[in-house]
């Protein structure tokens, strides 16, 4: 048996973007003295005149990156999902979604899986402050190669886009032929009747994982991956909450405001059914390696299991 390729989504990230300026003279790309970490430096060594370092100063990137919009040009501003959602938020809002200026905003080290930087820079509330802004679309890919489409799906997008990618490398789940990305379609992953898994981003992998501890108990789990948290695929939810009867979002986000709150909104006014909600509870993260900060908080395939089943 091959081995599992794993990527950051943030490489994905780095790869769209250079793969978008071959073909594209108007896309620019914005960072905050952290292209190395975000991987624009990917797109700095092919379009050095394109690549524009704002320093230390994510506020006024947010205003660049509009200004820039303004005259016709796509820019994709990066910074950690800390500072460009929340450090940032107010540029965010006025600048970018207030007048709904084309920028993407390109958010990495998204959430725990940051791992020893700490509760400081683990972002579990840029979800939930983007959802707030009106007009503004979220996508949370899944691994590597949903990244780059999603890269792709924001530049043909006329509008702002928050796009979220994490530090940690992800198994690849995407890669067959029939794989399509369209923004506000959720995909499912693996047809289920017992059991809704709705998951977005790191968790998704997992959460097939977990279906599949799920099926050795005779637990038929239908899992959906969530790659656009806002519009959300109203439509995907409410069919598979319709044959299941049972529903269970999981994110590496706080269960306040994200998807686990997305979800809940569609199905209490389209069709009520129980919903529980897998994420960070209301707490601050920590400093320690990646992967024992997702089982801590419960985000891997064994606690998803553990979870589901006695649900």
């Amino acid at each position: 048996m091959s081995e599992v390729k794993k990527y950051a989504t943030r490489e994905g990230y780095g790869a769209g973007l250079v793969e978008l300026g071959k073909k594209y003279d108007n896309l620019v790309v914005l960072d905050a003295d952290l292209a190395e970490a975000t991987k624009t430096n990917m797109f700095k060594k092919e379009f050095p005149d394109r690549h524009i370092d704002c320093g230390i100063a994510e506020c006024n990137m947010m205003g660049v990156a509009a200004g820039l919009a303004l005259t016709g040009k796509v820019p994709f501003a990066s910074s950690f999902a800390m500072f460009a959602a929340g450090r940032a938020f107010e540029q965010v809002r006025n600048t970018v979604g207030y007048p709904h200026i084309n920028v993407k905003i390109g958010a990495t080290h998204a959430g725990v899986s940051v791992g020893e930087d700490g509760a400081t820079h683990q972002c579990n509330e840029d979800i939930a402050l983007m959802r707030t802004i009106p007009g503004m679309v979220i996508l949370n890919p899944s691994d590597y190669v949903e990244a780059k489409a999603a890269v792709q799906a924001a530049y043909e997008y006329e509008g702002p886009v928050y796009l979220r990618f994490g530090r940690l490398a992800l198994p690849v789940i995407n890669d067959n032929e029939d794989y399509k990305f369209e923004i506000g379609k959720g995909v499912i992953l693996r047809e289920g009747k017992d059991v809704t898994i709705a998951a977005t981003g790191l968790c998704v992998s997992e959460s097939l994982k977990a279906a599949e501890m799920l099926a050795a108990d005779g637990i038929d789990a239908e899992v959906i991956n969530i790659h656009t948290i806002k519009p959300i695929d109203e439509e995907l939810i409410v069919s598979s909450a319709k044959k299941t009867g049972k529903v269970v979002t999981v994110e590496e986000h706080s269960v306040i405001g994200g998807l686990g709150s997305a979800v809940s909104d569609v199905l209490s006014e389209k069709y009520p059914v129980k919903v529980m909600k897998i994420g960070i509870n209301d707490v601050y993260g920590e400093s320690g390696p990646a992967a024992e900060l997702i089982h801590k908080y419960g985000l891997d395939a064994e606690n998803i299991y553990n979870r589901v089943k006695t649900y």
